[in-house]
């Protein structure tokens, strides 16, 4: 299409759409089987707006009902109804697509042209115009980066809702996503959007089969990195519904802001500055998400301080309180909060002066989070404390047998996640004995060599080997195939793996039905005896490793070989029970 500039206009903008409906689907089943509508139906008309610059777009053609029914407005905007009002303030001649698909997927195009002799002086300096893309004088636009430092960067809540009322991204929750390196460039010459990933992008887990992405691995949970290579030609456009805007991204593949969360691509503008802004969407599982952009190179005013933690003397008692606190002008400091990580209740006080105190019943080493709430983001300080021994009141109370640790039905202990693989709750495939459940798990590693799904105890919490050793859980895939299941101590951190107990390995003796795996660690050895750190020849009688040690269970498929894919099913996962913590109820 040919744009014609006049009034020394060097540039053609993308519309705001203000629409006049809204968006409709008829009912499917309204068409019966009829294909799309011919040439000779295909009708639509244009006929001014409200003012000069705006136009409405109304469908005649006779048709009973359709899938759906798409205009392109010939500036970057695509709009759905069957009568919308599109919003040009530049000069130029815009050329307008109306596009009708059938419910068997036959379409029809018919073109029009609308000529635009006005300018709207006004839209092109509106401040939100202003602070997305710099203004008209930026010729190179403005970048934006994830807020990855804010929590509530990525977030979810009810469709309906205003808040992240279910999940809010901790700060540099999703470090290893590929999201915190994306850059989303707005210009307000041509409308054009540059989103700039570095190679992945993170998504949601039912958008990584997306034809656009490739090599899905999964990230803090199931949703993964992927590899993807962005549009090159992408334009963005506002729209207003009842007085709010919404930001509009246009383009041949998934364009998004670091998370890709399917749905339209349209974001509701919750909060925009010179240096922020909050934006929310509609994602493609129905529900609100969140996000939060910041200036690329602006550094905001935080509050800084450090958390002073120490024994009080008083029996298993632990106090924090803050210190050396500076709070940048403009910003007010309401209090802090400090979680003590051992699931008790947050505790909060609105004077952070205060001094905070928690006492621990249980021996363990508990994550402390301590949040100072500020005026323009909260602050937050990770720490730790390890308690020696149990408090003199509590009795410990260890069963000589097996507990369910998770069963997909009534029973988690814990959540059992994924590390460099896939691992989703699933129906099962063949509901007979011994497995009879309706939901398990599923297992999909694709070329790494040591992906594993793991069961995680809460802090503080730890398996103990002294009554009982073994562990089982049902599995079915093929036969041969080797499943490992290990313990290893997170305290290390990435050298968890220095702790882990030496390969304990069930082969699976049939294709496709279900056995019962059982995994005994008597006699078993751990630890690595040439790191110079511990190690001993029997988990199960070294009083190192039999209690108070492990926290976590690993499991893998045909591990050490990282060539190729790997799955299987597993469920009822079971094992020497856990003092003082029961399998919770769904």
């Amino acid at each position: 299409m040919k744009n014609i500039i006049k009034s020394g206009i060097a540039f053609l903008m993308a519309a705001i759409v203000l629409l006049g409906c809204e968006p409709k689907e008829f009912d499917k089943s309204d068409l019966g089987s009829n294909g799309a509508p011919t040439d000779e139906q295909m009708s639509f008309t244009i006929t001014p707006g409200e003012d000069e610059f705006h136009f409405v777009l109304e469908n005649n053609t006779p048709i009973n009902g359709v899938n759906t029914i798409k205009w392109s407005t010939g500036n970057g905007s695509t709009l759905q109804g069957n009568k919308v009002v599109a919003y040009y303030p530049l000069p130029g001649t815009y050329e307008v697509t109306l596009t009708i698909t059938a419910n068997n997927g036959e379409a029809n195009s018919k073109v029009d042209e609308i000529e635009q002799a006005e300018t709207d002086y006004e839209f092109l300096a509106s401040p939100i115009l202003t602070a997305l893309t710099g203004g008209a004088d930026a010729v190179d636009g403005k970048t934006w980066v994830v807020d990855s430092l804010a929590s509530g960067h990525f977030g979810i809540g009810p469709p309906s809702g205003s808040g992240l009322e279910w999940w809010a991204a901790t700060s540099l929750q999703k470090t290893q996503s590929g999201a915190y390196d994306d850059e989303f460039t707005f210009k307000l010459v041509d409308f054009i959007f540059e989103f700039k990933n570095n190679g992945d992008s993170y998504v949601k887990d039912y958008r990584k089969d997306d034809p656009n992405y490739t090599n899905p691995v999964p990230v803090d949970g199931t949703d993964c990195r992927v590899l993807y290579t962005p549009e090159a030609s992408a334009t963005w456009s506002m729209i207003e519904k009842d007085g709010v805007n919404y930001l509009v991204l246009s383009s041949a593949k998934p364009s998004f802001f670091g998370f890709d969360y399917g749905g339209t691509y349209e974001y509701r503008i919750d909060e925009i500055t010179e240096t922020n802004i909050s934006m929310s969407t509609i994602g493609g599982d129905g529900n609100r998400w969140y996000n939060k952009l910041i200036l690329k190179g602006y550094e905001k005013p935080v509050v800084t301080f450090e958390s002073q933690i120490a024994a009080t003397g008083n029996e298993n008692e632990w106090s924090v309180n803050l210190a050396n606190v500076v709070i940048p002008d403009g910003i007010s400091v309401n209090g802090f909060t400090v979680d003590f990580g051992d699931g008790t209740d947050v505790y909060s006080t609105e004077d952070y002066n205060a001094t905070l105190s928690h006492v621990y019943m249980r021996k363990g080493t508990y994550p402390v989070t301590v949040t100072v709430l500020a005026s323009n983001e909260n602050a937050v300080d990770n720490q730790s404390i390890t308690v020696e021994n149990y408090h003199s009141e509590y009795e410990i109370f260890l069963l000589d047998y097996m507990v369910m640790y998770v069963d997909n039905s009534e029973v988690e202990m814990a959540p059992v996640l994924g590390e460099d693989c896939a691992v989703t709750v699933v129906d099962s495939p063949e509901r007979i004995y011994p497995n009879k459940g309706s939901k398990v798990f599923h297992y999909r590693k694709e070329n790494q060599q040591w992906a594993n799904a793991f069961m995680k105890l809460p802090a503080g919490y730890r398996f103990d080997l002294t009554k009982t050793s073994v562990f089982k859980m049902m599995v079915r895939g093929k036969a041969g195939q080797q499943i490992l299941l290990k313990l290893e101590n997170t305290d290390k951190g990435g050298n968890a793996w220095q702790t882990g107990t030496y390969d304990l390995i069930y082969t699976i003796q049939q294709d496709d039905t279900w056995e019962v795996a059982e995994f005994d660690f008597a006699g078993v050895g751990a630890g690595w005896d040439w790191t110079g750190d511990q190690f001993t020849s029997d988990v199960t009688t070294d009083a190192r490793f039999n209690e108070g040690f492990y926290n976590v269970v690993r499991i893998m498929c045909n591990p050490g070989v990282g060539e190729g894919v790997h799955e299987f099913y597993f469920d009822d996962l079971a094992g020497p029970h856990v003092e003082g913590l029961k399998s919770a109820k769904k």
